[in-house]
């Protein structure tokens, strides 16, 4: 640290190894552009192993990169307040409980209000200067899907985690309210899933005539049959898009307060979410347990989370919507 401009050192891994100096920069410190980092680098304010840098230097394995941040980062997710769980952290990565209704990271018409907006003030709290970690996203939950989501505070572990989830090395499932009672105790459904022809490109389908489809799995097994509607556990062996939703509606059996997905591949024709019903801010899809190696430690890490209150309470209000 030098005065009251901050001054960081990082070692160079192996795998970075050969990367331009403002490439690897940008790696670590992510709330920066490689266009700016390599703007510092030619205001001569940038050293690889004490010795000044150039923008076209390369860094190379056991190599020590310093440079003096004179400027702010130029894409700082702007922080803000939420009640979110935090139900571990260390060094690498914060586990959360997300609560329905908060979109994991900026993407559309949520640019800000996201979890990683809550994310970054957490751990802007954890540095010197505003900025120098930014939360990175592994794997997402639909926005009206509560329970667990691991999260990243620094590029290595974001790297191989992320490496590792696209491998299938976890384990994840869910728990979930359906409309009626299926006629099976425990089933695996594979059934392949694409974009929804026409419309809403957003939506999904298991449907013969769905585009880009492929194959899709999940292990469904009836926990608790109640009047109406039933309480089953979801495991996932695939990971597309609103996988969980769209087969247990095509089974004819939808999440309860789903907005869009109704029985046997039928699309709902508008959002039923008015805002009036507290209940309606979420459908009944829980990430209730998830398990993996942690990327750094590697070691085999498990948690598992209840559904709030809100999920429950669908139970009593969707059934009279459908």
């Amino acid at each position: 640290m030098t005065g009251l401009l901050p001054e960081v050192e990082f070692l160079v891994e192996p795998y970075l190894s050969g990367s331009r100096i403002d490439s690897f920069l940008a790696k670590h410190l992510r709330n920066y552009t490689s266009w700016r980092l390599h703007r510092l680098v030619a205001a001569e304010l940038a050293w690889i192993d004490d010795q000044p840098a150039e923008p076209h230097d390369r860094v190379f394995t056991g190599q020590r990169v310093r440079i003096r941040l004179v400027e702010p980062p130029d894409k700082l997710l702007e922080p803000c307040d939420a009640p979110v769980r935090i139900v571990y952290e260390d060094p690498w990565l914060i586990v959360v409980d997300k609560p329905a209704g908060l979109v994991a990271h900026p993407v559309g018409d949520f640019q800000e209000g996201t979890l990683s907006n809550v994310l970054q003030k957490h751990i802007d709290q954890q540095t010197a200067f505003r900025g120098m970690l930014r939360p990175g996203v592994v794997h997402r939950l639909d926005r009206m899907t509560s329970g667990l989501l691991v999260t990243a505070k620094e590029h290595l572990a974001h790297r191989l985690l992320s490496i590792d989830f696209q491998q299938g090395k976890l384990s994840k499932s869910y728990v979930a309210l359906v409309a009626g009672t299926p006629d099976f105790e425990s089933r695996m459904i594979e059934l392949p899933i694409g974009q929804r022809p026409g419309g809403n490109s957003v939506l999904m389908s298991a449907q013969a005539d769905a585009r880009n489809r492929r194959p899709a799995k999940t292990r469904v097994t009836v926990l608790q049959r109640h009047p109406g509607y039933s309480l089953v556990e979801c495991v996932l062996f695939t990971g597309r898009n609103h996988q969980i939703r769209v087969h247990l509606a095509q089974l004819g059996h939808p999440v309860l307060g789903d907005e869009y997905y109704g029985p046997f591949g039928t699309i709902r024709k508008a959002p039923r979410f008015d805002g009036d019903d507290p209940t309606e801010q979420r459908h009944a899809l829980h990430a209730a347990s998830l398990g993996f190696l942690h990327p750094i430690l590697r070691e085999w890490l498990t948690f598992s989370t209840p559904p709030p209150d809100d999920f429950h309470a669908l139970a009593a209000t969707a059934i009279n919507k459908d």
